[in-house]
């Protein structure tokens, strides 16, 4: 892993990483948010303010979510478990494929498994031609 990757995750790399898979589309929702879509379908958008992500101390609203759609249940339950990992969800996504993660926290996260986050993203929302060829030509190291 080069040492850009070792580094910590910043918003900037969000976009950056995003971006650079392939296919990739950028709509904006309320507030000029950007929405990161590949074949129509949403795998990474910033999020406005909303009542169910609040600051348990003051109440107030986050207003720096991020949601990335994650391929299964399971996947979500293995990135939200941990009380300690800045990844977390709301009951408004329950039943939902994603998590939310606060950009304050994204230097939790290094810039290396920020990309692995957004790579997972875009595969569980690619369509199956797109994401089989993706693989092929990015296979998984180790």
């Amino acid at each position: 892993m080069s040492r850009d990757e070792d580094r910590p995750a910043r918003v900037e790399d969000v976009h950056e990483l995003a971006l650079a898979m392939p296919y990739v589309t950028v709509e904006y929702g309320g507030g000029d948010n950007p929405v990161y879509q590949v074949g129509r379908k949403s795998f990474i958008f910033f999020r406005n303010p909303r009542p169910d992500a609040v600051d348990p101390d003051t109440g107030e609203r986050y207003a720096d979510v991020i949601v990335f759609w994650v391929e299964s249940e399971a996947d979500k339950q293995a990135l939200i478990r941990d009380e300690t990992s800045p990844f977390f969800t709301t009951a408004h996504f329950n039943g939902h494929l994603s998590v939310l993660l606060r950009a304050g926290r994204l230097g939790e996260l290094t810039r290396g498994e920020l990309a692995e986050l957004i790579q997972d993203a875009w595969l569980s929302r690619a369509s199956a031609r797109r994401a089989d060829a993706w693989l092929k030509a990015h296979p998984p190291a180790g």
